[in-house]
């Protein structure tokens, strides 16, 4: 660490609110999922404290410029991207130590956050209503306004892009802004707010962030009729529950929950593509991932190839701590979710074939951290809990199918559709399975390829609304028609 980064540390991290930067009575710590040693400190947030951050930005909502001034909010959202890309290397270190993931991974989530911010400093000022004379002596005019104050509930297993994604478009929209950050990555939360404060046109009270081990702060986010939009990713069971809160204000939603990947590999794939691919699908961010690929399905006449091929190359999976060179996959976040994921296993698996047994690294360098190396399992059965529960770990199944639609139908068989991939020679058969899949996003021949100006989002129990593209501005606007008679 650099004598900076080491100072920081020393001091718990603080909540931005208002354009100020706050304490409060409780302190909790940070700790390295590498090895289970404290890292730094953060002010954990209190209830008065959201509530302040929910007023303050109502009130910069109602009496700033802020939600009418295109330029400025254009200007913000690029002076945002500056720095955060300025940073990158002191972020995914950050990352790497705190959050767990390697190197390559942390530069990969950085690398994808200073596009979206500027592809919303452009929607910013190129979004528009529109106009027609509806009959003679009668003009319509459509516009676009800012719902209000949004709240965005932010993950840990990427955290500096999941927090872009949500509150960029929000801010492009004008709407303002409390954001509220998972625990476990308390000194990234507050590196990334510091950047986000720096920047000289950002007015006080639009972008405000803080830091929670539970929900208090994120229950109020859900309950507060001040709070006109909700952005949420996370877990189906948690999407649930704040719809269902939600309720009462008939607030706006937006809702990216869980997924159950299916990697759909047919006969005539390029398997040296393919196979590496899938491996990486497992094994990214340590399968804490919303479009982990979590199942593998490949047609029988190939299965017996890819099977070998998987179990050597997840075999020899170099597990270590995310800042270490050679590390291939980090820990999980902390221990608790590597409990959490063990007793899953032990409760779904059943009769599964055991192709590659993941489990706890036999390094003893490793004992303290909370690693867990990569599984496969062999299934049969669609109702087996291994295929329909989310597993957040890197840890998938591995089934076969005989026709493109019973790939079709086993791909469907789960209550989540947030992605697919489609391995194929035969660029006919790669769009008639995308047709038929019921999933938000579909590749062929690739995985895990978001681009800022699509849509992304799930079908079925995988989430509500989308994000990215147009249609993410429009999660944080409203409609109003002026009809105008002459």
């Amino acid at each position: 660490m650099t004598s900076e980064t080491t100072e920081r540390a020393l001091v718990p991290a603080r909540n931005h609110i208002g354009g100020e930067w706050t304490a409060s009575s409780t302190i909790g710590v940070s700790y390295s999922p590498a090895d289970g040693k404290p890292l730094g400190t953060y002010y954990e947030v209190d209830e008065a404290q959201v509530r302040e951050a929910i007023q303050v930005a109502k009130h910069t909502f109602a009496t700033h410029a802020w939600r009418t001034d295109r330029q400025l909010r254009a200007r913000v959202l690029n002076e945002m991207a500056d720095r955060v890309e300025a940073a990158t290397d002191e972020l995914a270190l950050l990352l790497a130590r705190e959050n767990g993931k390697i190197l390559p991974e942390a530069h990969f989530e950085l690398s994808l956050t200073p596009s979206k911010l500027r592809y919303y400093a452009a929607q910013a000022l190129t979004s528009s209503g529109r106009g027609d004379r509806a009959r003679p002596g009668v003009y319509s005019t459509l516009l676009a306004e800012p719902v209000g104050v949004a709240g965005v509930i932010v993950p840990w297993n990427s955290p500096v892009v999941l927090a872009v994604r949500s509150f960029a478009p929000a801010l492009a929209a004008g709407c303002t802004v409390v954001m509220k950050m998972a625990a476990q990555t308390a000194l990234v939360n507050t590196r990334l707010a510091e950047l986000l404060a720096d920047c000289p046109s950002l007015p006080p009270g639009v972008l405000n962030v803080f830091t929670e081990s539970g929900s208090v702060g994120a229950k109020l986010l859900v309950s507060s009729p001040d709070v006109a939009a909700l952005s949420y990713t996370g877990s189906t069971a948690v999407g649930r529950q704040i719809m269902a809160d939600a309720g009462t204000t008939l607030k706006r939603l937006s809702l990216e929950l869980g997924g159950k990947t299916p990697m759909i590999v047919f006969d005539d794939a390029d398997l040296d593509a393919a196979v590496p691919t899938i491996v990486a699908g497992i094994t990214t961010f340590s399968g804490q991932f919303c479009m982990t690929g979590s199942r593998v399905l490949v047609q029988e006449s190939v299965a017996d190839e890819v099977r070998a091929r998987l179990a050597e190359a997840l075999a020899q999976v170099r597990v270590g701590p995310g800042d270490a060179e050679g590390s291939q996959m980090g820990p999980l976040i902390d221990l608790a979710a590597r409990e959490r994921l063990e007793k899953l296993i032990d409760t779904a698996r059943g009769d599964a074939e055991v192709i590659v047994p993941g489990g706890r690294p036999e390094d003893e360098s490793l004992t303290s951290g909370a690693y867990y190396r990569p599984a496969l399992y062999g299934v049969s059965d669609t109702d087996s809990p291994l295929v329909q529960k989310e597993l957040f770990g890197p840890v998938a199944t591995f089934e076969t199918f005989t026709t493109e639609e019973e790939a079709v139908r086993r791909s469907n068989a789960t209550e989540y559709g947030l992605a697919a991939s489609v391995w194929t020679a035969d660029g006919a058969r790669g769009l008639r399975v995308a047709d038929a899949l019921d999933a938000g996003t579909v590749w062929t021949n690739g995985w895990a390829v978001v681009l800022d100006q699509f849509e992304e989002g799930g079908y079925k129990q995988s989430g509500l609304g989308r994000l990215n593209g147009d249609r993410a501005l429009e999660e944080f606007q409203e409609y109003k028609h002026i009809v105008q008679v002459v």
